[in-house]
């Protein structure tokens, strides 16, 4: 899920870095106020449902590590993070976006899912 709104806000960024995001000019000091105000309001929208995002994904660990506890995987899967890490990758190059920065975000994400995982498992084994 919180793939979908990092595609989602790299689609808007790359949108904005490509001038299709009108530039604004004002006419006093009133309306860059406004603006600013108004932008603002919507980063914290948008941080707030990145936080939220973030603690859904962070939950599915369970599921995650507990299915991969019965198959007999371990918590690292490398195919799975390689093709992340690949579409990431193609989507932030489309993009225009960081590639570097868009990878050290998804690579904090898989940390946290395995921490989490991890947590999960050992509170199985010690009951």
């Amino acid at each position: 899920m919180i793939i979908i709104i990092l595609l989602s806000l790299l689609s808007n960024f790359g949108d904005f870095l490509n001038n299709e995001y009108e530039i604004k000019t004002f006419n006093n000091k009133q309306e860059a106020e406004n603006l600013l105000k108004e932008s603002r309001n919507r980063i914290d929208e948008i941080d707030n449902e990145l936080f939220d995002l973030i603690c859904q994904r962070t939950s599915i660990a369970k599921d995650v590590a507990l299915a991969k506890d019965y198959l007999g995987m371990p918590i690292y899967d490398k195919t799975r993070e390689d093709a992340i890490y690949a579409k990431i990758e193609k989507l932030s190059e489309e993009n225009d976006i960081d590639v570097e920065i868009i990878d050290q975000i998804v690579n904090m994400l898989t940390i946290l899912s395995k921490n989490e995982q991890k947590e999960i498992l050992r509170r199985n084994v010690d009951g």
